[in-house]
């Protein structure tokens, strides 16, 4: 038996490793529970082959706060995690630049003005047009029974083919992973408020110089161990136990581990199955079942050591790779990571075929490129929630009809799409909550 006011943490995605530090910061005693042999969930660090690579390339921004306040705390250099630069967008066709958009270093929202003013491939009626929607950013709200798609709300606002095309359709696919006709209007206005109307670093790109796992997973489960909380890897969570609408602990296997409170920081599909035996969960379970899933597909190709891109990420148009990162900004020069987000056709292609297709694709953009040399094809078939249309309506509170029952994940309701930032909001958020009951219990 463990101590009986321990909280459990199911789960060392991010989601639940933030949950747990936070805890860990007020003296409570956490143990976490993950089942695979490391630590991350689904933004980690994988071995492939020779090569070591991340599960999916990802981009941070300076918006991301929680995430860098808990990188701070657990003592990871910012400077060292990362490569800052100002928001700049930029487009290939071809070999021919189709877009560039680079935002000054002035306050918002004059760095915006300022990149829209001087941005490349943009007519003077789409500038004017981006710039009249960028005045409305503040005010426009969306209330969750009136959800619209992203493709619905720009044409309300009425931007160009052009303007959709070049510079909101790519920005709809990074944040939201969602298609345009599909993807929450209300999420993307809080993303783009949340990115573009605070202070001018929230827009700026952070390039992890890490692999992912030693960003944040690896150091925070290091921290957390060295402060007295188990985090047990190879632990598979099998079940709940629950009596008189309270949680009382978790089964792994046939083993019983008693708890004052559990996160339940896995997927929601996990989570649901977790909860499913439970009738007092069931209207959450039903939710939880309608929340779709997207995939982001990532591609490795290894070219030689002196190849590399202008920039350290450029976005392509009108082929299946949507992004190509260098990795040299990480430590593996001549390795590219191109990125497919959500549906389309890459997703229905063989190994073989897409690779072929994608390097080929390079080859048209970068025709001065050697051959590659290896790949590596990495298919996240549900690596974030589908952020389409009325989301917000399934999205679940962390605190559930069970008391001592959490839930943690980007998927929670917590206004942002599926990223890392949403992860670490909400776990730090449940472990709030939970400070909030045991406040209360010790009064009483």
């Amino acid at each position: 038996m463990r101590e009986p006011h321990t909280v459990v943490v199911v789960g060392a995605g991010w989601s639940g490793l933030a949950a747990a530090a936070e805890l860990c910061a007020h003296g409570v005693p956490v143990t976490v529970l993950e089942s695979a042999r490391q630590p991350g969930g689904r933004a980690r660090s994988i071995r492939g082959g020779e090569m070591t690579v991340d599960n999916g390339q990802h981009l941070f921004i300076g918006a991301y706060r929680s995430v860098l306040d808990l990188m701070a705390r657990i003592g990871v250099d910012h400077q060292r995690a990362f490569l800052r630069l100002p928001l700049t967008l930029t487009l290939l066709r071809g070999t021919d630049i189709s877009l560039q958009f680079k935002a000054p270093r002035l306050p918002a929202p004059l760095h915006m003005l300022g990149a829209m003013l001087t941005a490349r491939g943009l007519s003077a009626r789409d500038r004017l047009r981006a710039m009249h929607f960028g005045r409305r950013l503040a005010r426009l709200r969306i209330a969750e029974h009136e959800d619209i798609s992203v493709q619905a709300l720009l044409r309300d606002q009425a931007q160009t083919p052009e303007l959709i095309r070049k510079l909101w359709a790519p920005l709809c696919i990074a944040a939201l992973n969602t298609p345009l006709s599909e993807a929450s209007a209300r999420i993307f206005l809080r993303a783009l408020r949340e990115t573009f109307l605070n202070t001018r670093d929230h827009s700026d790109l952070l390039i992890p110089r890490l692999a992912l796992s030693d960003l944040l997973p690896s150091p925070c489960a290091a921290y957390l161990e060295r402060r007295g909380v188990r985090v047990d890897a190879g632990q598979r969570v099998t079940g709940l136990d629950i009596s008189d609408s309270v949680v009382r602990g978790v089964r792994v296997g046939e083993h019983a581990i008693d708890a004052s409170h559990v996160v339940l920081a896995t997927p929601h599909l996990i989570s649901r199955r977790l909860m499913a035996a439970h009738p007092g969960l069931q209207v959450l379970c039903d939710k939880l079942a309608e929340l779709g899933n997207e995939p982001v597909v990532t591609l490795y190709l290894q070219y030689p050591q002196q190849t590399r891109l202008p920039r350290p990420v450029l976005g392509l148009e009108d082929t299946l790779a949507q992004w190509v990162f260098d990795r040299r900004v990480c430590g593996q020069p001549g390795l590219m990571a191109v990125v497919m987000s959500a549906r389309g056709a890459h997703a229905q292609m063989t190994g073989e075929a897409l690779t072929k297709r994608i390097a080929t694709e390079l080859a048209n953009s970068f025709p001065y490129w050697p051959a590659h040399r290896h790949s590596l094809l990495i298919r996240e078939k549900r690596a974030t929630f589908s952020s389409c249309v009325g989301i917000d309506q399934l999205r679940p509170a962390n605190r559930t009809p069970v008391s001592g029952l959490w839930l943690a994940g980007d998927y929670t309701a917590n206004g942002l799409p599926a990223t890392l930032e949403g992860a670490v909001r909400s776990g730090m958020a449940c472990a709030h909550g939970i400070l909030l009951e045991r406040a209360r219990e010790e009064k009483t």
